[in-house]
């Protein structure tokens, strides 16, 4: 019986004293403690799978943290994590105080950048590859790994671009396994595939017109192929590529056939692979379900529809729509400034276009959504997924920039339904051409209404533009809510007895605001709260300070929502709690508040 040798590997060091026959068995233990882990923590288990023998060769091969490893995204780094000293806590993966679901600088020397969102490796190796030079370290060796979806980004080629015409000492590897999250799309994707396959003639290579020198593509599950290449790369000076193509979920036969599912599976059997179903039955839909079925429905009826996603068909549920009106329904890829401002493009031309952009991954075209859109004004519907704290995948992928991101931007319309009737009413109501540009932003997770596909879906209102509801009456203390988390509010106040000195209002429109509802508040009540699940800095209770103080209100205002501090990852709950937004912290406020 075979000895367990990753029980005795803490960091690299320990696996570079192991011969390089010793190195396959170290692969199926690492991938079965990350299975046997994954299985009952959760957390994302196929990309992982997929570089096993890459990353034990990177580490096997480069004097690494000395050498300078920099994964994309990071989806993919579990393994590293293991092999670099966090072997003994990764059961803490994801979870509150534990650690990082992807890289992060201050957790680890072996994390040389913190990741989270796509396309950044290869600006940040060659960063560091430009600063060793200047340093005088021509030895130190820069490497990035990259996904061929995430190589697909403007950002990635830019990269490569700036690469290309330095001698900084940089090797690209690509990890080519045909998909992100959903299957990698797009005229790159048909390159790579026909490379793979031998179609392409080395000399009308693409890379090597960029000036890298190319090596491959190679069986990247070929533990001694992959390091006698990545021996000889670390001899060859100047800028190197080097495509390997893998499986993702490689070890796995489920994670390996069926690759989106088993991306994050949640809790599975270790054994059999099979994913343990939650049972589904009575639970209120998906925000993203919502968004999705009420667009397809929207779609049949008027064909001046679009709907776009960049590459989150699945996430976003925009699937439905690309299943049955594929031409009229667009996943672009890894690249959500094209996606703006395609969206601005179809817009021009009388196209009603819903953009759906997780709230976390809008950052990333900000400009576009500036000068694109909000500048010329351009009726797009931008669907932000997302939106609010998203839990366990923590303060990289966190939906709470983007109320103070977009309310100072002109002509932009700022809406968070309360509920799942909410999201459908603005989606129907943003149809009729509302003349200017909208972010309607909803929460990853669950709604509210159980029933609501039953007696609810297809029974469209028309929403007023502006307008905010009253939701209980009161005498001394009005809270303002906006969005999902008014929920916390109306069940805080069941808990609390629905004290009659408190008043609730909920204030879907974040720009415009509803005047009328504030001048009464401010007029009638001593106090205002206001709650949002997004930053207090710039946020929607900034804009309830801004109108008092144009209006020259002095009532006391106290605004709850998210700290200046990044959030780390966590159950939504807990970190609801950390903030002070969840149903007992507000039962508590409103306690003390009504006696």
């Amino acid at each position: 019986m075979k000895s367990n040798l990753l029980s005795n590997i803490f960091n690299p060091a320990d696996l570079r004293l192991l011969q390089e026959a010793q190195l396959p068995q170290i692969a199926q233990e690492l991938r079965q403690f990350i299975i046997d882990v994954v299985s009952v923590k959760e957390g994302h288990l196929g990309a992982s799978l997929g570089v096993i023998e890459l990353t034990i060769a990177l580490h096997y091969v480069f004097n690494t943290p000395e050498d300078l490893l920099v994964w994309d995204v990071g989806h993919q780094a579990y393994g590293h994590k293991i092999l670099t000293e966090r072997r003994e806590n990764f059961h803490t993966n994801r979870q509150i105080g534990g650690i990082s679901g992807f890289p992060k600088r201050g957790e680890s020397v072996y994390d040389t950048f913190g990741v989270g969102h796509s396309s950044t490796s290869i600006s940040a190796a060659l960063g560091m590859a430009i600063a060793s030079q200047l340093k005088g370290d021509f030895n130190k060796q820069h490497i990035a790994v990259i996904g061929d979806a995430s190589i697909a980004s403007g950002m990635a080629f830019e990269g490569l671009n700036h690469a290309g015409v330095t001698d900084a000492n940089i090797l690209v590897i690509l990890n080519d396994n045909a998909i992100g999250i959903d299957p990698s799309v797009g005229a790159l994707k048909k390159y790579l595939t026909a490379v793979k396959n031998g179609k392409n003639p080395k000399q009308n290579n693409m890379i090597k017109s960029l000036n890298f020198d190319y090596s491959g593509p190679i069986d990247g599950h070929d533990l001694p192929t992959l390091i006698k290449e990545l021996n000889r790369l670390k001899k060859t000076k100047g800028p190197k590529f080097l495509h390997i193509v893998t499986t993702k979920g490689k070890g796995l036969q489920q994670a390996e056939e069926n690759q989106v599912k088993y991306h994050a599976p949640g809790k599975f059997d270790a054994l059999t692979g099979e994913i343990h179903l939650k049972s589904e039955e009575n639970l209120p839909p998906k925000y993203q379900d919502v968004f999705g079925l009420t667009l397809l429905d929207l779609a049949k009826k008027n064909e001046k529809i679009i709907g776009i996603t960049p590459a989150m068909p699945s996430g976003s549920s925009l699937k439905f729509m690309m299943d049955e009106i594929p031409e009229r329904a667009f996943d672009v890829g890894i690249a959500e400034q094209h996606a703006v401002t395609l969206a601005a493009g179809m817009a021009t031309q009388g196209m009603i276009v819903y953009c759906n952009i997780y709230s976390t991954f809008l950052q990333r075209a900000y400009d576009q959504v500036i000068h694109d859109v909000a500048l010329q004004d351009l009726p797009v519907i931008f669907c932000l997924d997302r939106a609010g704290l998203v839990g366990e995948d923590g303060a990289t992928h966190h939906g709470v920039f983007d109320i103070a991101y977009l309310r100072s931007i002109p002509n932009m319309i700022i809406y968070a339904p309360i509920n799942e009737i909410a999201l459908q009413n603005i989606l129907y109501t943003a149809q009729f051409g509302l003349e200017h540009p909208i972010a309607i932003r909803y929460p990853r997770g669950r709604g509210i209404i159980s029933n609501w596909e039953v007696e609810n879906f297809g029974q469209y209102e028309n929403i007023k533009i502006g307008d905010g509801n009253c939701l209980k009456s009161g005498t001394e203390t009005a809270v303002l809510s906006t969005g999902t988390i008014g929920n916390n509010v109306i069940a805080a106040l069941n808990e609390c007895g629905n004290p009659k000195t408190i008043a609730h209002y909920d204030f879907p429109f974040i720009k415009p605001l509803d005047h009328n509802i504030l001048h009464y508040t401010f007029e009638n009540f001593k106090t205002l709260i206001t709650i949002e699940d997004g930053v207090i800095s710039g946020g929607f209770g900034s804009a309830i300070l801004e109108f008092a103080a144009a209006n020259n209100y002095t009532n006391k205002i106290q605004i709850l929502g998210v700290p200046d501090v990044f959030i780390e990852h966590g159950t939504v709950l807990q970190l609801q709690q950390l903030c002070k937004i969840d149903v007992k912290s507000l039962a508590n406020l409103f306690s003390n508040r009504s006696k």
